[in-house]
């Protein structure tokens, strides 16, 4: 199995410390995120690894290379003269998937217990599926829409009331927020517009209309998004509970 990392991004919610450092390089309890999301993904059979990197990149590089890269097959994908998006940064790394295989995306700053061998058994059980995002139902600004068999059909902002629908609405609907984890076919290197900046999440309801883009529903009281400075203090003691992915 193959993965990306998603470590590009600014890290503007964790200022001060993004100054100096980049956002996979913020510790819990002394560890990088980055190693923390490496080594659970190892945990589950990942040996490949994309790393995306932008921000204080060479930091990353030099992170990686002091630990001889885990022992396993990490590559960096270059956004340091243009930030992609997460999308344009997944275009961009198509050249890693090659090998016809579904892949594990994964948000540097995302600390979960989701079990991550069973998410990428469920899209490997779904033959229609192009992605299987992990999903739950709390409390948060946006969410995801799903029909009844959870397939997604739309987005929503509630703080906006702006709703982007990628099909009519079904009468049996489910809002759950997204992640930060998924799982790609690579056919989806297929399907991707010419440009190279675009939001995965905006690729993603625009295939909805004719594509099986579905929900892995996951308890949230042990996720949490650490890209926020407030969160830190939770993090460290989550980290002490998370369990290594289930078999």
């Amino acid at each position: 199995m193959k993965a990306m990392i998603f470590a590009a991004g600014l890290g503007t919610r964790l200022r001060p410390l993004t100054d100096t450092i980049p956002k996979a390089l913020v510790t819990i309890d002394d560890v990088p995120l980055l190693e923390i999301i490496i080594q659970r993904l190892q945990r589950c059979g990942v040996t490949g690894i994309l790393v995306n990197v932008h921000h204080l990149a060479e930091q990353v590089r030099e992170f990686l290379h002091e630990k001889h890269s885990f022992g396993m097959n990490i590559s960096v994908s270059d956004e340091t003269e243009k930030l992609l998006d997460t999308g344009g940064g997944l275009k961009k790394a198509a050249w890693f998937f090659e090998d016809g295989e579904p892949f594990f995306v994964h948000n540097v700053d995302i600390l979960s217990d989701i079990d991550l061998h069973a998410l990428y058994r469920f899209h490997a059980q779904q033959p229609q599926g192009l992605a299987t995002l992990a999903v739950t139902a709390r409390p948060s600004t946006r969410s995801l829409l799903f029909d009844d068999r959870y397939a997604l059909y739309g987005w929503e902002n509630r703080r906006t009331q702006e709703i982007k629908l990628a099909r009519k609405c079904p009468a049996v609907r489910h809002s759950l927020a997204f992640s930060g984890i998924h799982v790609i076919s690579p056919a989806i290197f297929r399907l991707m517009p010419e440009h190279d900046t675009f939001s995965i999440i905006d690729l993603y309801l625009q295939l909805a209309a004719t594509k099986q883009i579905l929900a892995f529903e996951h308890d949230h009281r042990m996720w949490l998004d650490v890209g926020k400075l407030e969160n830190l203090p939770r993090a460290a003691e989550m980290l002490r509970h998370i369990m290594p992915c289930q078999g």
